[in-house]
């Protein structure tokens, strides 16, 4: 709200869309003024109420400062943000919905290449975020763009689990009924089977952190479905994650995923590591020497098991890293390496 209290700016995160509506902080009756299209974040009044900033962004554009004029009613554009890649080049998403096994309807965006064979079928990549209560919302991604750049049709789920949809969707995931998340992902590749110039025998699945886990649960429990796999920082094993993460981190992730003292039995069955056996599709397997939160143990299991049963497994570790990559320079050496993997592994499946 603003000082003089006649303007309250509401923020609604509708299905991963951030929307903004300003309103009569007495009556509740929405003001006329129309914010430009995109994503708005991050709004505050002037002083005098007389301005509103906020910031503006979508999967083309990189955020920026935007003023909205409350006299006038017009906006306008305060900064321009570089990015090095011109908007026409890039894409926006297609919202849908598919069923899951037990009829939870699951949102999912759809990036797709300007130009595929529709007779083929184009190779699909499916981007599982972290978290697991965050949600993959169509802003700006680099990593996103450049998937669908080299020709992949890029899928990001918003599984149970995500948050934007409620606290009873959020909780649908914790503890006991952790792997069914695994079946929603089982459940959105079985629907992009339907769907028109995708090619079914080659999906393949990205994330990372707790997506590196979703990546290496659904390889594991669903071998036959998935042509690579790419794990990020993942867990494998939730005992050893549990045991060996900071412990500043593991009150909050036992209360997700069960605790040591009493759920041993349930992490150790929704712990990849003890079917890893089973996967069949080759796996690219990237993280930082210095990971607080998911250690490189986790790493290590993962790629040692699939040596000893002479499965393709590739391990990149950055002695520089921690959770992820962040530096620029490991980023333009991992991924266009995970490029090459999924080319190479598409092709031959």
């Amino acid at each position: 709200m603003d000082k003089k209290g006649k303007n309250i700016a509401v923020s609604v995160n509708e299905d991963g869309y951030e929307q903004v509506t300003l309103y009569d902080p007495r009556t509740f009756a929405p003001r006329p003024y129309r914010l430009p299209a995109g994503n708005v974040f991050g709004s505050r009044f002037s002083e005098d109420g007389l301005r509103m900033s906020f910031n503006l962004g979508d999967s083309r554009h990189t955020s920026n400062i935007w003023i909205l004029n409350l006299e006038t009613e017009g906006s306008y554009q305060l900064t321009f943000s570089s990015q090095g890649v011109p908007p026409e080049e890039m894409v926006e998403p297609e919202l849908i919905r598919f069923a899951s096994f037990d009829g939870l309807s699951v949102p999912a965006f759809i990036y797709r290449p300007k130009s595929t064979d529709q007779e083929t079928g184009a190779s699909v990549v499916i981007d599982i975020h972290g978290g697991p209560a965050e949600q993959h919302r169509p802003v700006y991604s680099p990593l996103t763009q450049y998937l669908v750049h080299a020709g992949f049709v890029v899928v990001a789920p918003n599984i149970r689990g995500s948050s934007g949809y409620g606290k009873s969707y959020q909780t649908l995931d914790d503890v006991e009924k952790r792997l069914d998340s695994v079946k929603d992902i089982v459940a959105l590749r079985n629907h992009l089977t339907n769907i028109p110039g995708i090619d079914a025998e080659k999906i393949a699945l990205h994330g990372a952190s707790y997506g590196g886990f979703m990546v290496l649960a659904c390889l594991a429990f669903y071998p036959k479905y998935w042509a690579a796999g790419v794990d990020i920082v993942g867990i494998v094993n939730f005992v050893t994650f549990l045991e060996n993460t900071a412990p500043y981190r593991r009150a909050l992730r036992e209360a997700e995923y069960g605790s040591l003292a009493k759920d041993r039995e349930l992490l150790r069955h929704i712990s990849p590591i003890h079917s890893v056996e089973k996967i069949q599709a080759p796996l690219f397997v990237i993280h930082g020497a210095n990971d607080p939160r998911v250690p490189l143990s986790e790493a290590e299991q993962v790629v040692a098991r699939l040596k000893e049963v002479g499965r393709h497994v590739d391990l990149l570790v950055y002695p520089d890293e921690g959770h992820g990559i962040v530096k620029l320079q490991n980023k333009l050496d991992a991924y266009p390496k995970v490029i090459q993997f999924l080319e190479k592994a598409l092709t031959d499946s």
